[in-house]
């Protein structure tokens, strides 16, 4: 069996990586990731790769070198840092914007015959749509053919609505396919919040349960559940003040704060904020700020409280036994900035095609 070799770049928690260490073809010799806490959490789901832990302006071609030994490496995977591409950002063209040069540096070093670009759409619409077209003539000026598609997580599996560049680029020709859909219409229903997190029992603000209150009862549940275990980690509420908590039990299924009594309507916010989510329905797109209310749109639906980490593990599709690591807010930045791994897993077999096809 022919194994394909790996680096992951801006690794993150590991949620690109997942899908490739799913199949015995890949094997991932690299990552680098800049957040001390986040490449302790890479490492812990990940022990067997080499986890390189420094800005990725430092790493140099004798690092990466001394990192991957013999091995020849095939695929470089990564995502830059998205908060300056989002359409949720203020979309400045900072430095992390220019992180892209930084993967093109790396590319030029190892020289992988592929790579795949992970990123948020708003990159398409920077700079009047100006940056994702520099982006790519860089990746080509190393002779890299490309195409790129917006995938959205929901359409695989996933209970959240998540949208994502995805770019591919091989040297000669490029035969890959971007994975077809398995959820959707005429095809698997999507997965929405009672099934995805409705096996974790009822919690109020400030609580901590871990026992399932049901066995898996679909195909999600036994996905995110494999390892068997009779607990889950993580399920704690955080704590919220009388009057955040009063709001909260205040709104119905999906409303927001316009559909509040005006003598507890919070006086600022989007229309997106101090809102429940749809228990019959998939996530909205979480972040980093998934436990925080006066964020964006993430009030659990049945307990009218803020989301676990559990929960927003969940709403990503990581599954249970997945670790994170650091403080809490270090954990929520862990699950918010990942790629969800049913959609890295679709895409990684996709390559595995691509690669044999060569």
């Amino acid at each position: 069996m022919r194994k394909y070799n790996i680096v992951d770049l801006f690794a993150g928690v590991g949620g690109l990586s997942y899908g490739f260490s799913q199949l015995d073809e890949f094997n991932i010799v690299m990552a680098n990731e800049i957040e001390k806490d986040i490449s302790v959490a890479y490492s812990l789901n990940h022990p067997e790769v080499k986890m390189i832990n420094c800005d990725i302006n430092d790493l140099t071609e004798e690092i990466i070198k001394e990192a991957i030994g013999d091995n020849v490496i095939d695929i470089v995977v990564g995502g830059p840092p998205c908060q300056s591409y989002s359409t949720l950002g203020k979309r400045q063209l900072d430095d992390r914007a220019n992180l892209f040069m930084q993967y093109k540096r790396i590319l030029s070093i190892i020289k992988p015959k592929a790579f795949i670009f992970e990123n948020v759409t708003g990159i398409l619409s920077m700079d009047g749509g100006r940056l994702f077209k520099s982006v790519q003539s860089e990746f080509a000026e190393l002779g890299y053919n490309l195409k790129y598609k917006v995938l959205n997580a929901l359409d695989y599996g996933v209970p959240q609505i998540r949208e994502r560049v995805i770019l591919v680029g091989f040297l000669g020709e490029n035969n890959y396919q971007y994975p077809q859909p398995t959820h959707g219409e005429g095809l698997l229903p999507y997965v929405t919040l009672r099934e995805a997190i409705g096996d974790l029992p009822v919690i109020a603000s400030g609580e901590t349960n871990n026992s399932y209150m049901d066995e898996p009862t679909n195909d999600f549940l036994r996905f995110v559940r494999k390892d068997g275990k009779t607990t889950a980690t993580e399920h704690s509420a955080p704590k919220n003040g009388a009057h955040l908590i009063k709001l909260m039990q205040t709104l119905k299924d999906g409303q927001s704060k316009n559909d509040l009594p005006e003598d507890i309507r919070p006086k600022s916010g989007y229309g997106n904020t101090y809102a429940k989510l749809w228990w019959d329905k998939p996530s909205t797109t979480i972040t980093r700020n998934f436990a925080c209310p006066s964020s964006s749109r993430c009030i659990h639906p049945r307990d009218s409280r803020a989301m676990s980490i559990r929960e927003g593990a969940r709403l990503q599709g990581f599954p249970d036994d997945y670790l994170f690591y650091g403080s809490d807010g270090m954990k929520r930045l862990e699950i918010g900035n990942a790629v969800p791994p049913l959609l890295s897993v679709a895409i990684a077999k996709q390559m595995l095609i691509a690669m044999n096809e060569e």
